[in-house]
């Protein structure tokens, strides 16, 4: 009888914990997105100085466009547009990178923001609101400089 009980209060507490390991995701899954474009802009830099200070040093760089949490702080990138082109997810990515430069910063849009960028053409200068997703860096591998990467993009001024 004793195994019983102890069975029993086992598969209770697993059930238990079950529920509230559920409800906790879930409540984590359904928490509302970072809305970034009504967020204040934290820094406004040109796309050549941000990807310097990732090719010179991208430790002090995080420390700097990243929180304790290793969330990205809300940046306004200017730049010249050197491509335009869609992600997987059918997303307009615009590329700042200026003539020379080793890398340059690929910003992603969202559904909701793309039909701004398809008012911009190459060789344009604008500013577009974002956030970091990982900074530039040269791949030995492939011998190539890797763009600073920004998403949740909009154009804040054109």
């Amino acid at each position: 009888m004793n195994r019983k009980k102890v069975f029993k209060n086992l598969v209770i507490l697993g059930a238990a914990v079950l529920l509230i390991g559920g409800g906790f995701g879930l409540y984590l899954f359904n928490m509302p997105h970072r809305d970034v474009q009504a967020t204040k802009t934290d820094f406004t830099l040109e796309s050549s100085q941000l990807v310097a200070e990732y090719l010179n040093a991208a430790e002090q760089a995080n420390l700097k466009y990243l929180d304790e949490e290793g969330d990205s702080k809300v940046l306004a990138v200017s730049g010249v547009v050197s491509a335009i082109t869609d992600d997987l997810n059918n997303q307009k990515v615009v590329l700042l990178k200026n003539t020379g430069d080793k890398a340059g910063v690929s910003c992603t849009f969202m559904e909701s923001t793309n039909a701004h960028a398809e008012q911009l053409a190459p060789g344009q200068t604008v500013t577009i609101k974002g956030v970091i997703r990982s900074g530039a860096g040269y791949d030995e591998d492939l011998g190539l400089y890797e763009d600073v990467i920004l998403e949740k993009c909009d154009i804040i001024n054109n």
